[in-house]
């Protein structure tokens, strides 16, 4: 019987076809393919490490149950590792065929044992025996003792040795280690650049590893293993160490994936299994070198920029005066940021400006992802050290940063601020900072809240929205907040936030049931929305009734979309696109035409079950007419695209928004990036012809 669901695995796989596709297109500059090639493979190293482990979890485990497109955990696996093939293949054929060549062609040669010339070779030995021979370890492979750990997601060579003496084969296995590197850099003599891949490099010297015997074969392989590992947070006493002890356990779980190349010797390949406890489900042949994330490496090579596109740097947003409090800035009105097009500086001045104001009383603020070198973290450790009440509501389950989060908690709490891990049996994805500011004796509240986390690497990559203000309703509501999470008590009682897990999927309901009254009606009835994923039963059922009610309903998914368009009896009205481009597609954004007296939402929050039932998250109402003009305007400029747009077909599959004859191309980020500039233009010509004029003496 067909089932009005798409399959969540199968929709994230072909979210990264659309990624993948980037990457085929002959017209997109050289490096750009790479990066978007790289892109697809990290995006499976993640989803094996989570979405896999956690499927084959529940198989062990005896749960047959079907999902709401019909598919058993066993089914779903099944039709998951027959996409992924078909993907592998598409990769591999794309690197060998089209972009291996193609870097050649540009003077960026990756070199294999027999292409290296005599000089080359003393170059290697040279490199080896320096840095690269003492960070070796070797791992005898013995059938008498256990097997050795392979750590996840690293590169390790196996190795068949001939014993001179017994003229017995043995095998072994040399993990590179990530410090090394990828690529190890050969001299090149006529420009251009030249390296070899670390793996072929060590096999190229495995013999000095080994004195007195031969090594007669060698392979490379990679094993992911199950990331799906959670923190018993109702046995844990100390979260942190309690966190430490997981890391270290995924580092060493279950295979869920192995990637051994199709030429292994069959002994090897016998071997590496055995070693990693891989079944044949598990294995995933590859025609090239495993572990294509490292590409992005080639992606960014100095001296190659017209290998890539031109940069689309950030513009000043005219809501900003360069040089300003923002304090004042914000007290003058609400402020709405659109990044990566408008700059995140503004937020990261307002915290850095709030550390060292000293009217500022207290800073609160969640941090899920942070940068590497966290300016905001910099700044809060600022404001500690001056007598600030400082409190961080770390998230320590945001998976893959644990250990990040661990480290600069630390370093805060050393500093003097107040550290609280997260909400138990909750995941905090909200994204708030309020600052307390004394002014005329009385306390102001300021107030950022994003649909993006406070990193400011990633908000040059991602689009995002910042919403700015110090108006007495959403400081009381951020202060509601923060007293729940902290004090452990019900998100209640809010006046204009609406919070998960209490309140925003009921008000989300709310928000579709009315507009299919409205339609019932016969009244004007419309749903935009922007969301990185679209998977909650009830809210894509609530839609299916809104549409067939007669409800025009646009949606702009990124990536996992489990509603199925185009299908008659339930989705007429609705249309479905996803948008890649060179930015991350990234912000939440949800219109409601309620009567012409439209609700505007920006959130933290996804349409996903474990987002509205079991994430503390935010949906911030955007109340001002002006910028909530703006925000419906950029909700449906995406649907205008015919560049970067894919419309999503009833199968699941999608298909590129193809122009029509004389139609104008229409590029929504690059439209974004020119209105950004044009606006910081005008608004900087506007300030130069500002002047005081002249006083008399």
């Amino acid at each position: 019987m067909s089932t009005p669901f798409l399959n969540r695995e199968l929709s994230w796989l072909e979210f990264n076809q659309r990624v993948l596709n980037e990457a085929l297109r002959d017209d997109l500059p050289l490096l750009e393919r790479v990066k978007f090639l790289a892109i697809t493979a990290s995006n499976l190293d993640e989803f094996f490490q989570v979405r896999v482990g956690g499927l084959m979890l529940m198989r062990r485990s005896g749960r047959n149950a079907p999902d709401p497109s019909g598919l058993s955990p066993a089914r779903t696996l099944a039709a998951v590792r027959q996409r992924v093939l078909e993907m592998s293949a598409d990769q591999y054929n794309l690197l060998n065929e089209k972009l291996h060549p193609a870097l050649c062609k540009a003077g960026i040669h990756i070199l294999k044992p027999a292409d290296l010339t005599p000089t080359q070779t003393a170059q290697c030995e040279a490199i080896f025996e320096d840095s690269v021979f003492p960070l070796l370890t070797p791992l005898a492979v013995d059938p008498d003792t256990p097997p050795p750990a392979v750590p996840g997601l690293q590169i390790t060579l196996a190795c068949r040795i001939l014993d001179h003496d017994s003229q017995s084969p043995r095998f072994a296995l040399i993990p590179i280690p990530e410090s090394i590197g990828r690529r190890i850099p050969i001299n090149l003599e006529g420009g251009g650049i030249a390296f070899m891949l670390v793996e072929d490099f060590v096999a190229t010297h495995a013999n000095r590893l080994f004195p007195g015997e031969t090594v007669t074969a060698t392979t490379a392989f990679r094993v992911t293993r199950n990331g799906d590992i959670a923190v018993q947070e109702e046995d844990a006493i100390d979260l942190a160490g309690e966190m430490e002890d997981v890391l270290t356990a995924r580092r060493f779980a279950d295979t869920v994936r192995l990637e051994l190349r199709k030429d292994a010797p069959r002994d090897l390949a016998k071997i590496i299994q055995t070693v990693t406890a891989a079944s044949s489900q598990e294995v995933i042949r590859i025609d090239g070198p495993p572990g294509l994330a490292s590409f992005m490496e080639l992606a960014f090579l100095p001296g190659y920029d017209h290998l890539r596109d031109p940069e689309w740097p950030a513009s000043n947003s005219p809501a900003i005066t360069p040089g300003a409090s923002m304090f004042e800035t914000i007290t003058a009105g609400d402020v709405l940021l659109h990044h990566p097009y408008e700059s995140f500086e503004p937020v990261l001045r307002l915290i850095e400006e709030a550390a060292e104001d000293p009217n500022v009383i207290a800073i609160k603020q969640v941090l899920y992802r942070t940068a590497r070198q966290s300016r905001i973290i910099d700044a809060l450790i600022k404001a500690a050290e001056n007598g600030k009440h400082v409190t961080a509501l770390v998230e320590l389950k945001a998976r893959f940063d644990e250990a990040r989060n661990l480290n600069r908690a630390d370093e805060l709490q050393r500093a003097g601020a107040q550290i609280v891990y997260g909400v138990k049996g909750l995941k905090t994805h909200a994204k708030i900072c309020l600052i307390l500011r004394k002014e005329h004796g009385h306390l102001r509240r300021y107030v950022h809240l994003g649909t993006g986390n406070y990193n400011e690497s990633t908000a040059k990559l991602y689009t995002d929205l910042s919403y700015l203000t110090c108006k007495p309703e959403y400081g009381n509501d951020a202060s509601l907040f923060f007293n729940a999470v902290t004090g452990r008590s019900k998100l209640l009682r809010f006046q204009r936030l609406v919070p998960a897990p209490t309140a925003m999927k009921p008000r989300l309901l709310d928000l579709i049931h009315g507009e299919a009254e409205r339609a019932k009606q016969g009244l004007p009835a419309r749903i935009i929305a922007k969301a990185n994923s679209l998977q909650d039963p009830d809210i894509i059922k609530a839609l299916y009734k809104a549409s067939q009610a007669g409800v025009d309903i646009r949606l702009n998914i990124r990536g996992i979309c489990c509603l199925k368009p185009g299908d008659p009896k339930h989705s007429k009205n609705i249309e479905v696109i996803s948008v890649i481009d060179r930015f991350l597609e990234h912000a939440r954004l949800f219109y409601f035409h309620q009567g012409g007296d439209a609700e505007v939402f920006i959130a933290s929050a996804d349409w996903m079950g474990r987002n509205l039932e079991k994430r503390v998250e935010l949906m911030i109402p955007i109340e001002e007419k002006s910028l909530k003009r703006r925000l419906i305007r950029i909700l449906e400029s995406f649907f205008q695209d015919n560049c970067q747009a894919s419309r999503l077909l009833p199968d699941g599959t999608s298909q590129r928004v193809s122009r029509a004859k004389g139609q104008k191309a229409f590029r929504v980020q690059e439209q974004f990036h020119l209105q950004a500039k044009r606006a910081a233009k005008a608004r900087e010509h506007e300030r130069s012809m500002t002047f005081e004029p002249h006083v008399p003496i």
